[in-house]
């Protein structure tokens, strides 16, 4: 059956601009080397929301393993570790909590703000996980790396090739202004239905058609960037768009919930240039510093992207997990794509997956 211009659109949206990259520098303490991943059912998305609520100061965040599909819960003292259990869920006791490793990113963002740095935090080594791109000067490096010492163990720093970017370019393609994004993904409030895209390109203009100087499909109701990375486009004649992904194979993956993504996990990333690709979380709560300015709370994760991937979908299985942002790009089968987390942007525009 052929799919109407609104399920197309639902897929996702890549504009076509340089990508934001990341460098790394030297290591403070060794790279873990990326799994597949795992994958998360619904009921260990409900279990990790809950228990991060529960404990408190004590948390010090969560990660799937990599051999078991174990949830792990990491905490900071035996009495927290024993609450975890009682669900029936893995404890790790580590030396920090989730609020100190934000305190050294904290120190990050003030003494080391580079463009084409990252940092965000893995709970599986119980560390601020770094990357430098390779516009970052030696010297900056050196900054970076003088900075990151004086935090100890608690920071680990790589530097990575490519640079990175927005990546915006074309998909299941919008345009405006000469630009082209994709949709992630379909959202519904009061049976008004909308997509989201990435803040960076819903910025360009308020219009969008589905071909260069083609007739208007959607208006942007909503954008954020920097500081956040989404945006919301309102189909401009209601249409009844399915809430579907594109998998590049002439199949679509329907989408019907949403959650936080958890390192560790098995991802797949829907974007107009590299398509369909696959790859793990390696790290949340991301600080991404574009040179246009910086971006917080992003997923980091390796599945490969390119220039025109920017707005597409991150997902596993049903599960809506972000709005791709940009990477350093692609290293064979090895990439740094980083998403906007979807639950964020449905939560500010009150809209639903569906």
């Amino acid at each position: 059956m052929r799919r109407s211009l609104g399920a197309r659109i639902c897929l996702s949206v890549l504009l076509t601009v340089p990508a934001i990259g990341l460098g790394s520098a030297s290591a403070a303490a060794a790279e873990p080397e990326p799994s597949p991943g795992v994958t998360a059912s619904t009921g260990t998305y409900a279990l990790d929301s809950r228990l991060e609520k529960s404990l408190g100061e004590h948390a010090a965040g969560s990660y799937l393993d990599s051999t078991t599909g174990e949830l792990v819960v990491a905490v900071t003292d035996e009495t927290s570790a024993e609450q975890v259990r009682r669900t029936g869920t893995r404890a790790q006791v580590v030396k920090r909590s989730t609020a100190q490793l934000e305190a050294a990113m904290a120190v990050l963002e003030e003494q080391a703000k580079i463009t084409g740095t990252s940092w965000g935090i893995d709970p599986s080594t119980n560390q601020v996980a770094v990357e430098a791109d390779e516009s970052v000067s030696e010297r900056s490096i050196a900054l970076l790396n003088t900075v990151a010492s004086g935090l100890g163990d608690a920071v680990r720093v790589k530097r990575v090739p490519g640079v990175f970017n927005k990546e915006l370019a074309g998909g299941d393609a919008i345009w405006s202004s000469g630009y082209r994004c994709s949709a992630a993904f379909n959202v519904v409030k009061d049976g008004v239905r909308s997509f989201l895209t990435a803040g960076h390109c819903t910025n360009i203009a308020a219009s969008w058609a589905t071909s260069s100087g083609g007739p208007e499909v959607g208006t942007r109701e909503g954008t954020s960037y920097p500081t956040n990375d989404y945006g919301i486009i309102r189909y401009t004649d209601n249409s009844q768009a399915e809430g579907t992904v594109n998998l590049y194979n002439g199949t679509f993956q329907d989408i019907t919930s949403a959650a936080d993504a958890i390192v560790g996990q098995a991802i797949q990333k829907s974007g107009s240039t590299t398509q369909l690709t696959s790859g793990s979380v390696t790290a949340v709560n991301v600080t991404v510093n574009y040179s246009d300015g910086p971006v917080y709370g992003l997923v980091r994760t390796t599945a490969c992207s390119a220039g025109g991937d920017s707005g597409g979908a991150h997902f596993s299985g049903s599960t809506a997990l972000g709005i791709h942002s940009g990477s350093s790009g692609c290293r064979g089968t090895n990439g740094s794509a980083l998403h906007q987390p979807v639950t964020e942007a449905l939560s500010v525009y009150g809209v639903a997956v569906y």
